[in-house]
């Protein structure tokens, strides 16, 4: 019974070590496989270089980037409709604003408008920096009370102090064609997407009369915020910079249109959609 007994354990026991021995054998050749299949040191992808930090109170980026292409956003031929009369007759205006308008017209034919159409002197339709293309609006001249209803079509004027220019045909309906600058009331009756919030921004500043300055600042933009779009464009005898903030997310654009002092020129906060 006794060595049944003690038989029986030494078979275990050998049983067990046997495993035992088993299992470090797999255990070590596990890893010997293992060591084979790592690469040699020069293998190595090179260690991350560190993102340039962002400015301090910098916006975080949006949860969702839109898309980069913004759709453009046609209005009838002539600007307004007969329609649009009628819905200004009947309803009050949602937003009003006052300051200066002057008029513009294209430099060259054939000119596209900031919503993708090309620029009709003969529509009524004006530029304005920050409401949505399309939106529905009456201009009137505070000084003869003459007044026209159109569409924003543009962007702009970028110059302090100035809220909207109209086109050649708007201009003369608001008897501001002659003068060229007058002080008037700007009633919004419609727009086609939220005023307030969402919306494309970006930052556009200017005019530099030298290319060579325009240049620095764009250099100087794109390492201070190494997520956003910056680039140059030369408009009539003056330069541009306009920088577009990832996701051309608003809080970001007002950030930097606060925060930039630029030498030359200035910064003006602007709407792309």
């Amino acid at each position: 019974m006794g060595l049944k007994s003690t038989g029986l354990h030494l078979g275990r026991l050998g049983a067990l070590s046997a495993l035992g021995a088993g299992l470090l054998l797999a255990a070590g050749c596990g890893r010997h496989r293992h060591e084979a299949q790592l690469p040699p040191p020069a293998a190595y992808p090179p260690p991350m270089q560190p993102a340039a930090p962002e400015p301090e109170g910098y916006p975080p980026p949006p949860v969702e980037l839109p898309p980069a292409h913004i759709a453009p956003t046609p209005v009838p031929p002539g600007g307004v409709t007969q329609a649009d009369l009628d819905y200004i007759e009947m309803h009050r205006p949602i937003l009003s604003q006052r300051g200066l308008a002057s008029w513009y017209t294209a430099p060259y034919r054939g000119r596209k408008a900031a919503n993708g159409q090309v620029l009709d002197n003969r529509a009524m339709t004006a530029a304005h920096r920050t409401l949505p293309m399309g939106t529905l609006i009456v201009v009137t001249n505070l000084r003869t009370g003459q007044a026209g209803a159109m569409r924003v079509t543009d962007r702009g004027p970028f110059v302090r102090g100035r809220i909207v220019d109209l086109t050649v045909a708007a201009a003369k309906v608001t008897g501001i064609y002659g003068p060229g600058l007058a002080p008037v009331r700007l009633d919004v009756y419609e727009a086609p997407k939220p005023i307030t919030w969402g919306g494309r921004w970006c930052v556009q500043i200017g005019a530099f009369t030298s290319e060579a300055r325009a240049l620095r600042l764009k250099q100087r933009l794109m390492r201070q915020y190494p997520d956003a779009t910056v680039i140059e464009f030369s408009g009539e005898a003056s330069y541009w910079v306009r920088i577009r903030p990832l996701g051309d997310d608003r809080a970001r654009a007002e950030y930097i249109a606060r925060h930039l002092r630029p030498a030359e020129g200035a910064a003006f906060l602007t709407r792309l959609d």
